[in-house]
């Protein structure tokens, strides 16, 4: 609600202080889903601000209008931004004065909003206009969602009644229908207790007030008790047709489950049977296949014994070879042996002579390394004089130069002074 008062501010050059204070206290009340600006005086401006917020989802339920004193083009301005909301399900106009535009335009509401179930129009005077309140009719009759009507103290007479029995005969939406001081008379009551035999839906129609015959408010009475216990009876149907049709639903559940449930066991049976079968068959198989295996072992055994037996006298004779051979590599390793050992002795000999000799050299080359640092420290202490010689050297050119241009200066002053 603090964003709706924001946008009314925003939106009129001089919004009521009222007002925004009236939503001031509404958005301190959360949950309410209430606008309530009854019994405010609202300006044009504030008609026009509100029309243009109320399009579309507006963050409450119900708008409470009462006594505002709205002009016509004011409530033209409001009913037009009610026209596309989709929230609002109770609107309240009462004592506004409503007249032939205010007429036009709540028929131009209930032909386009499909969101408003309940419209008090109490203390207005929309039936002093006829083609206003004709106009209001015809939206009435094209409306199929508004629930309850109150049209009390509208100055509503038989002509007007007419209209609404027109509009009545349309409506399939209606439950509530409020006429007391009108100006309906005996005409007025005949033509809306006419409709009744075609309007179903029309469950409470108020007509004290208007003039109208005992016996019509009788009939209207009997209509509206028969059209309440025809929603009694078409309540109780729908409630029994659901719980039936729930019951049927849940036994053709529990049928299609329990077939189901012997489908699957008459296949779980079925592969079983099928699995037996196949285990049967694959052991009859295996055995077979076993025998078979047996009797080609028992073949190959014969003729590996007969292979064996070949290959054992051929052994023997590879073995007595083997023998004779096996001396002759006996002997030759002997001798290859002894050639090794004396060709070991004498690479160790001549290893001994070249480590002595690399030792050495060895030797020679570390004093040689001594005497090439010697060498080196000594140059790096010369370099190292000769460093701080220069040094020394560059100073004194450095004192002398100063010298002898301090000298120079005193020379030049002197002579300055000689000329002058």
């Amino acid at each position: 609600m603090e964003e709706f008062r924001r946008a009314y501010a925003r939106l009129c050059v001089a919004p009521q202080e009222p007002v925004l204070r009236r939503l001031r206290e509404l958005g301190a009340a959360p949950g309410r889903g209430r606008l309530d600006l009854a019994a405010q005086s609202l300006s044009l401006e504030t008609c026009g601000a509100l029309g243009r917020l109320l399009p579309g989802a507006a963050p409450f339920a119900e708008v409470a209008l009462g006594d505002c004193g709205l002009c016509e083009e004011g409530v033209k301005l409001l009913l037009h931004g009610l026209c596309s909301n989709t929230s609002v399900k109770s609107l309240d106009l009462k004592g506004n004065n409503l007249r032939n535009v205010g007429a036009e335009a709540l028929g131009k509401l209930l032909r386009q909003n499909k969101s408003i179930r309940s419209l008090i129009l109490e203390w207005n005077s929309l039936g002093v206009w006829e083609e206003g309140f004709s106009f209001f009719c015809q939206g009435l009759g094209a409306n199929n969602f508004l629930q309850q009507l109150d049209l009390r103290n509208n100055q509503i007479n038989h002509q007007g009644a007419g209209d609404l029995a027109m509009a009545l005969k349309q409506n399939a939406s209606l439950q509530e229908l409020d006429l007391r001081w009108n100006n309906i008379g005996l005409l007025g009551g005949r033509a809306l207790l006419n409709c009744l035999h075609s309007n179903k839906t029309l469950k409470r129609l108020e007509l004290a007030g208007n003039n109208v015959p005992s016996d019509i408010l009788k009939a209207v009475e009997q209509a509206m008790n028969h059209n309440q216990d025809r929603e009694t009876i078409l309540n109780e149907t729908q409630n029994r047709t659901y719980i039936l049709s729930k019951e049927v639903l849940s036994l053709k559940d529990e049928n299609t489950k329990q077939f189901l449930d012997l489908m699957d066991t008459i296949d779980k049976q079925r592969e079983e049977i099928a699995r037996s079968g196949r285990i049967s068959a694959a052991r009859v198989s295996q055995l077979q296949e076993a025998l078979d295996e047996q009797h080609s072992i028992m073949n190959s055994l014969k003729a590996k014994l007969q292979m064996t037996e070949a290959a054992l006298a051929l052994s023997e004779q590879k073995v007595h070879n083997l023998g004779e051979l096996l001396n002759a590599v006996k002997q030759e390793q002997a001798s290859m042996a002894e050639c090794h050992f004396m060709e070991l002795q004498q690479q160790k000999q001549e290893g001994a002579v070249r480590e002595g000799k690399l030792l050495h050299d060895l030797s020679a080359a570390s004093e040689k390394n001594l005497l090439l640092r010697n060498q080196v420290d000594e140059l790096e202490k010369k370099c190292k004089v000769q460093q701080d010689q220069l040094f020394q050297v560059k100073q004194d050119l450095t004192n002398r130069t100063a010298e002898l241009k301090l000298r120079a200066i005193r020379a030049e002053g002197g002579s300055y002074d000689t000329a002058h």
